[in-house]
């Protein structure tokens, strides 16, 4: 019961800091990933590969306190309770969708990883794959920040 009023209570604080637009979309749609790419670590049984995969999790985490800082203030300077992306943030919310969409696309990555390794006993190329894209995530999460802060 008391997870219930928590998660309404965070329900609240996000609405009154993200909005319910456009930046808590964005939000969402990254923390979905992340929680995606967590789940894919559920029932690894090759601990090298859980090992190197969890790295990459915490890599991953890590961003979510800074994609909700510009989701915060994005919303503070063009606040969205709709569909519309406010104009002048056009790139910021570009970037933060790749992130998002990129998040999701590692925890497929980290999937694929995990059957190949159990099937072939061969993941060095998916654990690659998978690093490869999280640096994408990075990048897209730097340039929302950017963007945001107007430098290009």
């Amino acid at each position: 019961m008391a997870a219930f009023f928590a998660a309404a209570r965070q329900g609240r604080k996000d609405d009154a800091e993200l909005g319910t637009g456009v930046w808590r979309r964005a939000h969402d749609r990254f923390r979905r990933g992340l929680d995606r790419y967590h789940q894919i670590l559920e029932g690894i049984e090759d601990d090298d590969v859980y090992n190197e995969l969890v790295v990459v999790a915490d890599q991953l985490g890590g961003l979510l306190p800074r994609v909700r800082a510009v989701c915060v203030s994005a919303q503070s300077s063009s606040p969205s309770t709709g569909l519309d992306i406010p104009g002048a943030l056009l790139q910021v919310h570009r970037a933060l969708s790749r992130a998002g969409n990129t998040a999701a696309t590692t925890a497929e990555a980290a999937a694929m990883t995990r059957l190949d390794g159990d099937r072939w006993g061969v993941a060095s190329a998916g654990l690659d794959n998978v690093r490869r894209r999280a640096r994408l995530v990075l990048d897209d999460v730097e340039e929302a920040e950017h963007a945001l802060s107007g430098n290009p």
